[in-house]
């Protein structure tokens, strides 16, 4: 058997399920009681990826924060793919949070998961192809052995695995 076998390693997230999860919870602390008369904002930024959450206290945000994480789980966004920032408080009380969304693997990871599947010393190549990388090997058994490795590594980045061949 000389074929190559092969798998991609991605993060691809759906940008109209982050925009779904967003007006849902847009909705919701409309809706609530513990949400009368506060004043939240909550906006997704497509082009930058970036979701921007707004309360007038630091509660109040961490409180947005988890409603919009339990939409974005039960339309099954990994919440591994968020890179949470430093929450911000100004001097009148009020709270902000970026949230950046990863899309695509960065360089850095990518080399990361190329040096760790270097390290396992078995026959498997990976190649970094834009923002995925690509592992390739004639030995089935090589590249579960690669996935395994990948989930059980702490990446602290969401990953996915694609395009068997």
């Amino acid at each position: 058997m000389a074929d190559n076998h092969s798998f991609d390693i991605v993060c691809k997230i759906d940008e109209q399920e982050i925009v779904n999860a967003v007006q849902q919870t847009q909705k919701e602390t409309a809706q609530r009681y513990d949400f009368k008369n506060a004043k939240v904002f909550l906006e997704f930024d497509s082009k930058n990826k970036v979701i921007t959450l707004k309360a007038e206290s630091d509660f109040r945000l961490k409180s947005l924060a988890e409603i919009l994480e339990i939409r974005m789980a039960k339309r099954n966004l990994p919440l591994g793919a968020i890179n949470r920032g430093a929450i911000e408080t100004t001097a009148n009380g009020t709270a902000s949070q970026e949230y950046k969304i990863q899309d695509g693997i960065p360089i850095e990871k990518a080399k990361e998961i190329v040096k760790l599947i270097k390290s396992l010393k078995i026959k498997a190549q990976a190649a970094i192809q834009g923002d995925q990388v690509r592992i390739t090997s004639k030995s089935i058994d090589n590249l579960q052995l690669v996935q395994e490795k990948i989930r059980a590594a702490e990446l602290k980045i969401h990953v996915e695995f694609v395009n068997y061949h």
